[in-house]
């Protein structure tokens, strides 16, 4: 999605400077020659920059700053997101940032343990990633035995039944669903021992400042912080608040408008 941020921001202000130029220079020239103001024998590209810019800027905003939709491309925060399903982003809950530089200009908040965010991850930054902050700055984070420790303290875990995929998820058909008892946000996992292709990524890690640990929902199928380390604060790109629509071999209604916790 990145190029189409880019190229957004480039006919924005390509049409920008065309219609300030024809504004500020050109319109005068052809009433000058003319001999009255007529905006009949406009050329053809100013038109469509008068046209498309006001267009152009608004989704500009709205993208950047306010909200931008994306698509869940994998199961890898099954159950909580689907493949399939197309989310809304909160753009300024982290505080304000340029669009395609991502570099932040105005703070306003920072990520909550729990909040599930869209980041551009350290070791592939054209690509835009979704998952759940587990990690504050400063906190111990341990994995071990499906188990997440919090500064030695252990999360709770409600067992919630045997998971039913749907979809291309039904290859987590069996699964063991759970409530994960995470402070202030509990949300539900997937758990599902066994697999012979999966590094379980247990281990132990101390956030630094100005850095979160993130995991999936899906534990066993999520290349997250246990594999790759630390999400620098600079790479946020904004909380995921609503699911507006799934896709996935056909439209489920019954996700849309499902807000996303």
């Amino acid at each position: 999605m990145r190029w189409f941020e880019i190229a957004l921001v480039a006919l924005t202000l390509l049409s920008g400077l065309v219609w300030l130029l024809d504004r500020l220079v050109l319109a005068r020239r052809r009433a000058a020659h003319q001999g009255l103001l007529d905006d009949d024998a406009e050329p053809w590209y100013v038109d469509y920059s008068k046209a498309f810019f006001p267009v152009l800027l608004a989704v500009l905003v709205l993208r950047s700053f306010v909200a931008e939709p994306f698509r869940i491309p994998s199961n890898s925060m099954m159950p909580t997101l689907l493949t399939g399903d197309f989310i809304l982003v909160n753009k300024f809950a982290y505080g304000l940032r340029l669009p395609v530089t991502n570099d932040k200009f105005l703070a306003i908040g920072e990520p909550a343990r729990g909040d599930v965010v869209v980041f551009r991850p350290p070791h592939l930054p054209q690509q835009d990633w979704i998952k759940r902050v587990i990690g504050l700055p400063g906190d111990r984070i341990g994995y071990r035995d499906n188990q997440v420790f919090i500064n030695g303290e252990p999360m709770q875990y409600q067992p919630e039944g045997i998971y039913e995929g749907r979809g291309n998820g039904t290859e987590m058909t069996g699964a063991e669903l759970l409530t994960e008892l995470l402070p202030g946000r509990p949300h539900q996992v997937l758990e599902r021992t066994g697999l012979p292709f999966r590094d379980p990524g247990e281990g132990e890690w101390t956030v630094p400042p100005g850095h979160y640990f993130v995991m999936g929902d899906n534990r066993d199928n999520s290349e997250d912080g246990r594999y790759w380390g630390y999400l620098p604060e600079e790479n946020l790109r904004g909380r995921a608040f609503l699911i507006w629509m799934n896709i996935d071999g056909g439209v489920d209604f019954s996700r849309i408008g499902e807000r996303i916790r």
